[in-house]
């Protein structure tokens, strides 16, 4: 970048790099994510096991999500993700896995939000229904794969997962000790909430209330 100098040099300061640069307040000089965003040789990630039940999947899938810091060393210094990798001892899902994942990188290298990408992936339902992972009801592998997601842009600070304020935790604890509980910590005769995906749906005080994330039917 060449910028024309209007007046006489009478002093300069040559900043270090590790000191924030606050003169890069110009928004043309501040570097967004953008398809032209060249990958840097080296990238930080975190790997994530997927361990899903053997009628689904009979191994493990290994998801690997590389982030790219935009900025850094400035105050606008911003960390997003920048690619996905999907890898896995079965050939079965080898196809659509290569597809998403490339799909998804190249969300990730646009400009804006990406967060829609997670209610996108948990809307897939298995036309051969889904399953039970952990307590929480899954629809289906993709949207598993969209939980991971969710949990990586949370981590980033670029997704705030809403979840019910101190009020409601309170009474969700009341609600709970007031019933009796199972494994998970829900009755067992909860019903399944379609908000989070948990057996936790139980009728209280003429309502259905969710004693997991607080859903109510009656608002």
């Amino acid at each position: 970048m060449v910028k024309k100098i209007d007046r006489k040099i009478v002093a300069y300061k040559v900043k270090p790099r590790d000191e924030p640069q606050e003169a890069l307040a110009p928004q043309d000089e501040v570097v967004h994510m953008h398809e032209t965003v060249l990958r840097p040789e080296r990238l930080m990630g975190t790997t994530y096991k997927l361990k899903t039940p053997e009628h689904v999947s009979e191994h493990s899938l290994f998801i690997t999500i590389n982030d790219i810091v935009l900025n850094e060393g400035t105050v606008h210094e911003t960390r997003r993700p920048f690619e996905i990798f999907i890898n896995s001892k079965s050939l079965e899902h080898y196809q659509w896995i290569v597809a998403l994942t490339r799909i998804i990188s190249a969300v990730f290298r646009k400009r804006g939000d990406v967060t829609f990408l997670v209610e996108e992936l948990r809307s897939v339902f298995d036309p051969k229904g889904g399953y039970w992972n952990k307590g929480r009801y899954v629809p289906s592998l993709i949207a598993e794969i969209g939980n991971v997601i969710e949990t990586h842009l949370t981590e980033l600070g670029m997704l705030k997962v809403p979840g019910p304020d101190e009020h409601q935790q309170a009474f969700l604890a009341k609600k709970q000790a007031e019933q009796p509980q199972q494994g998970d910590g829900f009755p067992p005769g909860a019903a399944l909430c379609y908000k989070c995906h948990s057996k936790a749906l139980v009728q209280k005080d003429g309502c259905m209330t969710c004693l997991n994330c607080g859903d109510s039917r009656c608002g």
